[in-house]
């Protein structure tokens, strides 16, 4: 009876959720970057020089198949770092704050700092202006951090010397750049790194949940020259697509800041506007690059967890000329997410799985050995089956919505909410009435015939399939009041 009553205890003392419980806490280093498509060579860009950003995809898991739950800055901001989608958080626009709506909210960086870690940002996590906010604390969220850094460096005060292929818009909406002067510590971006870097020496001995947030790629385009060298113009090509293309798209597709290809440039102009996105890309993977040494050199590698995630994706041309975000085609609704955690088994293997940003949550929540509150309504799922086995039986769909304001091509605001399965795109305006979009990724990967016209049996079999799972995970209505176009 002795012995029996010993072993029992010698399992309960050794069981894994006691000894996950007794095990030494480990950091979280977010890094968020702005407007970040997958222009990376670890996502099969073929022109991008980003060799930092590979190395630590290569180390960790990426995931291929990753969307955002809106592809603008404020909405996508507040969901992945509370965990709740635009129709929880009411944020559709630039403007509204999260705490508006559910004021009691425990967000990410906040549940960490209510167990013991030290919660900082640095830069860009929570959504502000850009480059205007630069400098501030826009709209950031104070409970959730225990201090804030927010660095401004010399693209703020050399804006005269950006140039503006878009006189009549501000620099934080047009196609503008500068090859800048002066070394990459001087930039905003550099010195996000360099802040980031101070803090985990500071704070090297006890667990800390850090937000590095880097605001390039968004325009303006601005990155140091040596940047700029990377990508000769001859390298630089606008995307192909078909002469027909937008003739079986629905006009609330196109966003209402970009309603015209090019923005009715001249295609050399666009190609330099490309070339400084890139530029700026290189730049941003040079800081992460200074990140990853430091965590090497402060011993801090193999107890940090690392999510790497842009806030959505970027047009750069498809579609015969569709520039920036506010899509829903997979371009803007897709981006970079790369999760290293040092005992994830599936490290160095890309997943091809579907996941979602309000994935996120649930996930370093779990690795950490964290409860989600009970108040807090979680739809996204832990991704840390897929982080043991990244090719595990998932099942996944990704929702994602955008709200267009009321215009002279539109008489009112319409809501666009689309799904994606591992093979199908489906999207509906207005529940359909302004509307709808399916696309077969195993066949039209690019998104360039639109199935929903005219549908043939097959895809009204599909349509029929994919409609509930929409409506299962957007349920809420547009917001009752009209939004001015200058806040979307």
């Amino acid at each position: 009876m002795i012995r029996f009553f010993l072993s029992c205890l010698l399992a309960f003392l050794i069981s894994p959720s006691l000894a996950h419980a007794d095990s030494p806490k480990k950091n979280v280093l977010l890094i968020a970057v702005d407007d970040l498509t997958c222009a990376l060579g670890c996502y099969g860009d073929e022109v991008a020089v980003t060799p930092h950003i590979d190395a630590l995809a290569a180390k960790g898991i990426r995931f291929e198949n990753a969307y955002n739950q809106c592809p603008l800055c404020n909405p996508s901001r507040a969901s992945i770092l509370t965990g709740l989608r635009p129709d929880q958080t009411k944020v559709y626009d630039l403007e509204a704050h999260f705490r508006y709506a559910v004021p009691d909210a425990i967000s990410l960086p906040q549940l960490f700092k209510q167990h013991g870690w030290y919660s900082a940002r640095v830069g860009k996590l929570y959504h502000y202006d850009v480059p205007f906010g630069i400098g501030t604390n826009g709209l950031d969220d104070p409970a959730s951090w225990q201090q804030v850094v927010n660095p401004k460096g010399r693209d703020t005060m050399e804006e005269a010397l950006i140039f503006n292929a878009e006189p009549h818009r501000k620099i934080s909406g047009a196609l503008s750049w500068l090859a800048a002067d002066g070394a990459d510590e001087e930039q905003t971006d550099g010195m996000v790194a360099t802040e980031t870097i101070r803090l985990m020496k500071e704070r090297k001995d006890e667990p800390f949940f850090l937000g590095a947030g880097f605001y390039r790629p968004h325009t303006p385009y601005v990155a140091p020259k040596k940047y700029f060298d990377l990508y000769p113009m001859e390298k630089i090509r606008m995307p192909d697509a078909p002469a027909d293309d937008r003739e079986d798209i629905p006009v609330a597709a196109f966003a209402h800041n970009n309603p015209v290809p090019n923005y009715n440039l001249p295609v050399e102009t666009c190609l330099k506007a490309k070339q400084a996105y890139y530029a700026c890309v290189s730049f941003v993977d040079a800081q992460v690059g200074r990140l990853m040494s430091a965590l090497d050199e402060l011993g801090l590698a193999e107890n940090t967890i690392i999510v790497f995630w842009s806030d959505h994706g970027y047009h750069l041309g498809e579609h015969q000329g569709i520039w920036q975000k506010r899509t829903m085609f997979e371009e803007s609704a897709s981006q970079p997410f790369i999760i290293y955690d040092p005992d994830a088994a599936g490290n160095g293997t890309a997943c091809e799985r579907v996941v979602e940003f309000v994935d996120l949550y649930p996930t370093l929540a779990e690795l950490a050995g964290l409860e989600v509150p009970e108040s807090m309504p979680l739809t996204g799922r832990s991704l840390v089956p897929l982080l043991k086995n990244p090719k595990a039986e998932w099942n996944g769909n990704a929702v994602s919505q955008i709200l267009r304001p009321a215009d002279d091509r539109l008489p009112t605001q319409v809501m666009g909410r689309s799904i994606r399965t591992e093979r199908w795109r489906y999207t509906e305006w207005n529940g359909g009435e302004s509307g709808a979009e399916l696309y077969d990724h195993e066949k039209d990967p690019h998104e360039f015939t639109n199935l929903a016209v005219e549908p043939a049996a097959e895809a009204k079999a599909v349509i029929d399939k994919l409609k509930p799972l929409l409506e299962e995970k957007a349920q809420a209505m547009p917001p009752e009041s009209p939004v001015n176009p200058e806040r979307l």
